[in-house]
């Protein structure tokens, strides 16, 4: 053998053994990563964990990446004959690798097509996302690796098993993942229902996410559609006539992308996601790894009522659009005097926006940072229309102010009886403002709806009963002083203690208050022991003044608190999921309601029939004006913080409690005028949900329902509202509530054109106002539920006739 043929061979059968030697080592992992058997015989993708309404609706869903599996049946054929007929025409030919196509992309570079099979195109997505690299002689080592793994693949699963894998981990324009995500998205409908030329749209993504998005190049993505058919009659998925015919057609897409700010309950979501990732951190899988919210795939069943979430997220956006307009024409709003005396605050505001933030990063000092907030700039800002947001030129400190003057809410609903709760809106648009304020962290003084929770505690320990005779006289709390601080209020008259809570009278509350100090020889003491066992788990000091709402405490906790009236003496604790699924429907947790009982079954009657009388003889009487049901039996309580910083109000049904409160996040942001009050600000939100609700069959009101009187009882309670009353006792005292849709108060320097276009009226000689035949009401996009028709349009808020100033109710 001669020399050169020698070195030839030596050369050969050291490069074959290199070759060998590299393939081993990048099989078991030797050189960069590499799946194991058990990984490869179980693969898993990131999945996005999905929450869904009590009727099964999907609600939201929380991921990294947006993907949610399918079975292979559950895939339109037209799919997967676009994809084998675009992505890999001899897919059940080879074993993993297409050797054709491998010595085609060898010789000519690439230039007439890839080298890689369906299959080994899932190998990439299951187990090498994260090996991109534009590194030549890297990706080549990465392309033997998805050759090898294609390999195992195809040994360890059917054809059908790996066109099932890829479509579930494939990446779609817009950022979603899976064949399920993209049909829903682009197209609304399941995966299984898609026509042919939206299954070309689809797999023609595959090529380009970005590029073929026909969100955005419509017509690239036209053509690459029309690519996708004309593959299809190639490899005789379609016939030629029919393909020239859909390739006439334009793209007919039904766009909509389920985000955190779209769709069903936002604010609800968020907390619930917060409550997920405790949940997740608690619990272990069967490896030992704590689950991942954004990962794992749980399938998580809540309590929320589609239709009447919907209902009170119109209610909250028909009510605020209109609160805001008269808000907004209070002089020290339209002058920004209210900010006098308070300028620390959006100095504060100012250093914790992501511009100043980002500026100090940049290196600017304080002064060029703060320079910035006062050049006007193109910006987007919210707005009470129907898109939530105008594009306008203000300086980003304009913007700070404005957003802070905007009126929030937070408003919830729940049955009593196992604590349920059916909807959820903490603010008035999650997309520009996160905070949420019917969470249990987010506490505002109560004001007058403490009262009834007092009063139950009166007539279980101290012997009252609703026909008691009560003073409305100012109370001397030694070392406390004098609840409330001033009686101006005050009218020292006598009366029945239902016609004080009717009548919201702060004075007869002190002095209830200290008939249980002679009970109890500290009132206050014993009510927050009592509130303890109505499971507030606010810290509440035991001062006197508690007895007027003085005391910081959250929606979620009010509600559980007044749940034991309509739950009969039982008090439910607020839940809003039922199961936890993993991505397989496995159940991991499942939840029960919780009640215990607090007050007796005739205490709970006792109360509910004073808080019949709030809302028929007292500071709730204008519910009547917003449209209630005939027959719905009602009852509920108003409340308003000093100075109007607070609005409450919090009713119930024989079915079901809600509870709303409005306000600024800034509480020296307020109404000055009466329009502040609970029966004003938060009581119509309330009665706008109910008139709703009970319209719709599918949330089983039931009108006829009426509150029960307990078995021991023999007669009925009688309330002489008459009794104790005079022209003084009108209103709430230092927190004034009553109101009527015919009562807000309009400043008369004021024209009506200027409330917007949602609250433009015509007086006709004092009476009732007329509407504008073009007046619009701004209300939120109609939910997209299956199955139903999308919710009417609420009826337009009404404005009163201008009232002159001074003049009583």
């Amino acid at each position: 053998m001669t020399r050169p043929v020698s070195i030839f061979w030596r050369i050969f059968f050291g490069g074959f053994a290199f070759v060998i030697l590299l393939l081993l080592m990048l099989n078991f992992g030797w050189i960069g990563s590499m799946p194991d058997l058990e990984d490869i015989e179980n693969p898993s993708a990131s999945l996005a964990s999905q929450v869904y309404a009590e009727d099964g609706i999907l609600m939201g869903k929380y991921y990294i990446e947006d993907r949610i599996n399918v079975q292979y049946k559950d895939i339109s054929k037209h799919v997967i004959e676009a994809l084998i007929a675009t992505e890999d025409e001899r897919f059940y030919e080879h074993s993993g690798i297409d050797a054709r196509s491998l010595g085609r992309a060898f010789f000519y570079l690439g230039s007439e097509g890839g080298a890689s099979t369906i299959t080994m195109q899932t190998a990439k997505n299951l187990f090498t996302e994260n090996w991109s690299t534009k590194n030549f002689i890297l990706r080549g080592f990465q392309k033997i690796k998805e050759c090898i793994i294609a390999v195992k693949l195809e040994r360890n699963f059917t054809k059908e098993e790996i066109l099932t894998l890829y479509l579930n981990t494939a990446a779609f324009s817009g950022n979603v993942y899976g064949i399920r995500n993209a049909a829903k998205t682009f197209f609304q409908k399941e995966p299984d229902r898609l026509k042919v030329e939206e299954a070309a749209v689809l797999i023609g993504m595959l090529k380009g996410a970005t590029l073929y998005n026909p969100m955005r190049n419509q017509k690239l993505s036209f053509d690459r559609r029309n690519t996708v058919l004309n593959q299809m009659v190639r490899s005789k998925f379609l016939d030629a006539a029919e393909a020239d015919q859909l390739k006439r057609q334009t793209i007919e897409l039904n766009y909509k992308k389920l985000d955190e700010t779209t769709g069903l309950g936002p604010y609800f979501r968020m907390i619930l996601g917060e409550e997920m990732k405790k949940w997740c951190k608690e619990n272990i899988k069967n490896n030992g790894d704590h689950y991942d919210l954004y990962r794992d795939g749980l399938k998580i069943y809540t309590t929320i009522n589609p239709r009447m979430q919907m209902y009170a997220e119109e209610s909250v956006a028909k009510h605020m659009s209109y609160m805001q307009k008269l808000f907004n024409t209070q002089p020290n709003i339209r002058t920004g005097s209210i900010w006098k005396g308070f300028e620390s605050n959006l100095e504060q505001a100012i250093k914790q926006t992501d511009r100043w933030k980002n500026l100090k990063k940049e290196g600017l000092s304080d002064a060029e940072t703060k320079r910035t907030f006062y050049e006007k700039i193109p910006m987007r800002v919210f707005a009470w229309n129907n898109n939530r947001g105008m594009d306008t030129l203000m300086t980003p400190f304009d913007s700070i102010k404005y957003h802070k003057q905007m009126l929030q809410a937070g408003f919830m609903v729940m049955d009593p009886l196992n604590g349920q709760i059916k909807a959820w809106v903490g603010g008035i648009d999650f997309k520009t403002f996160k905070y949420d304020h019917a969470n249990i962290n987010t506490k505002r003084q109560v004001g007058s709806t403490i009262k009834p929770l007092l009063y139950s505690l009166a007539i279980e320990e101290a012997g009252l009963t609703p026909n008691s005779e009560v003073q409305d006289v100012q109370q001397n709390f030694g070392e406390y002083g004098m609840v409330p601080n001033t009686s101006k209020t005050c009218t020292g008259a006598r009366m029945p203690m239902a016609v004080a809570l009717a009548k919201s009278r702060n004075c007869a509350s002190a002095y209830i208050m200290k008939q249980l100090d002679n009970t109890a020889n500290n009132g206050a003491k014993r009510f927050v022991e009592f509130l303890q066992k109505c499971e507030l788990k606010t810290k509440i000091d035991p001062y006197p003044s508690i007895a007027l709402g003085a005391c910081e405490i959250s929606l979620f906790e009010m509600m559980q608190g007044y749940s034991m009236f309509p739950g009969r003496g039982f008090n439910a604790k607020p839940m809003y999921i039922t199961r936890i699924e993993d991505r397989n429907g496995n159940v991991l947790a499942t939840f029960a309601p919780k009640r215990k009982e607090v007050i007796s079954d005739v205490t709970a009657y006792s109360i509910i029939k004073m808080m019949q009388g709030v809302l028929t003889n007292g500071t709730g009487a204008g519910i009547w004006g917003y449209g209630i049901p005939a027959g719905l039996q009602v009852a509920g309580k108003t409340g308003t913080t000093n100075n109007n910083s607070d609005a409450w109000f919090i009713g119930y049904t024989p079915q079901y409690l809600a509870g709303g409160w409005v306000g600024c996040d800034d509480r020296f942001i307020r109404f000055n005028s009466k329009n502040g009050e609970g029966g004003r600000a938060a009581m119509p939100i309330w009665a706008y949900f109910f008139n709703k609700a009970a319209a719709d069959p599918n949330c089983g009101i039931d009108t006829k329902l009426s509150f029960i009187k307990p078995d021991v009882m023999s007669n009925d309670i009688f309330i002489d509202y008459m009794n104790g009353t005079n022209p003084v006792l009108g209103g709430e005292g230092e927190d004034m509530g009553t109101g009527s849709s015919e009562d807000y108060e309009i400043p008369v320097n004021i024209k009506p054109e200027e409330l917007g276009a949602e609250s433009q009226y015509i007086i006709e000689d004092n009476k009732k106002p007329v509407d504008n035949k073009d007046k619009k009401t701004v209300v939120p996009p109609s939910s997209n539920i299956p199955g139903t028709k999308p919710a009417d349009k609420p009826k337009t808020i009404m404005p009163p006739p201008i009232k002159k100033p001074g003049v009583n109710r």
